[in-house]
């Protein structure tokens, strides 16, 4: 039921309360083996078996023939064509912050990747999907309905800075505040959780991508080089940060000379990178800001002790929980493998049904009869 002996000890407190299952099928919960937990982000998909644990973590990537909308390719190899296609095939990514842009190419999206989770599984699964916090109902309702039409039996929400914090292993059922921030690529989440629940939660558009678009700026200023996405994403990882390090490196970028129209080639610095994060670092430190503003006194005095957890993408820019300790005065822990604490968490909802009605969103919604794909 739970995937250390010690988490019995910490759930206890949560499940002392007697929350009443979900209204779903009996039939659905005896057959949990089966249900899978998806963090659909912007960036990655990432999706939890019951069970078995991370199954995949692909790029959230479709490319599709326009001509006759056949998929011809999802994730990994999907995004290789970024950029690289003809005009009848498209390649893109269907969520934008966290949103979906394209209600018909993230079901095609999700039928794909549920379908290589699951492999020769018989059966529809039921699904419990991660979402930012700051969704309206009808985004949310969009979510359930895109998972509904993908194949899945049932669909049921988890907001994404819960499953983050359950993933990192903090104590959420108890009555302490706990801060995460989930810096991922189309939104940042800053929560503090206490008895179960967010108590203060805020949901800001500030992403991996956003980062990525200010190296583009900085280069196309500074450098007069127009480059892609995916490169300025390549420089970030190889020496973007947050703090000044040790080793100042550089990095080779490639692209369209702005004046000649030719390609070529400069060398752009670390320190040069970290001045073009300014803005959207400023942003991240200001969402925790306010976070800790809006909390209750008891609550912040138990950040103050506990310090805050990081998770997400965004957590492996070098230096940025020293950057964010230095402007907070926070302890600041980086979970480990923060790519997948989020789908972790969900999955670990999965483990016990009444951790998953507690910390599920609103309703789930089922197929309905006779619908097929």
């Amino acid at each position: 039921m739970f995937e250390r002996p010690d988490q019995l000890e910490q759930w206890l407190p949560f499940l002392l309360k007697g929350v009443p299952l979900p209204l779903t099928s009996s039939r659905l919960l005896r057959n949990r083996r089966g249900s899978l937990a998806v963090d659909l982000g912007t960036a990655n998909t990432v999706v939890f078996v019951k069970s078995e644990g991370i199954v995949l973590f692909e790029p959230s990537v479709i490319a599709i023939n326009e001509d006759t909308t056949e998929v011809l390719a999802a994730g990994t190899q999907a995004k290789e064509m970024i950029g690289r296609t003809p005009g009848s095939i498209r390649a893109m990514r269907p969520l934008r912050h966290g949103v979906i842009s394209d209600f018909e190419v993230t079901e095609k999206m999700l039928h794909y990747f549920i379908g290589k989770a699951i492999g020769k599984r018989r059966g529809r699964p039921s699904v419990v999907l991660c979402v930012p916090s700051g969704l309206t109902g009808v985004e949310r309702d969009a979510v359930q309905d895109a998972a509904l039409a993908a194949g899945a039996a049932e669909a049921s929400l988890i907001e994404e800075a819960m499953a983050a914090a359950i993933g990192a292993d903090l104590p959420v059922a108890e009555p302490v505040g706990s801060m995460v921030v989930d810096i991922g690529g189309g939104t940042t989440e800053v929560a503090i959780t206490s008895l179960g629940g967010l108590v203060v939660a805020e949901s800001v558009r500030v992403r991996g991508y956003e980062m990525d678009e200010a190296i583009v700026r900085h280069v196309k200023t500074s450098h007069g080089l127009l480059v892609g996405g995916e490169e300025a994403e390549a420089v970030k990882i190889r020496i973007g940060s947050a703090w000044p390090l040790a080793d100042d490196e550089t990095a080779e970028v490639r692209g369209r000379d702005l004046a000649s129209g030719l390609l070529r080639r400069s060398v752009i610095a670390a320190d040069e990178v970290r001045h073009a994060l300014t803005v959207p670092l400023e942003r991240i430190v200001e969402a925790v800001r306010a976070t800790l503003e809006r909390a209750p006194a008891e609550l912040s005095a138990d950040v103050m002790q506990r310090g805050l957890v990081l998770v997400g993408g965004g957590a492996l820019l070098g230096g940025i929980d020293r950057r964010l300790q230095a402007e907070t005065g926070l302890a600041v822990t980086i979970a480990e493998e923060p790519l997948t604490r989020v789908a972790v968490g969900a999955g670990r909802s999965l483990e016990e049904p009444r951790l998953h009605a507690g910390f599920a969103k609103g309703r789930a919604r089922r197929r309905r009869a006779g619908t097929t794909r």
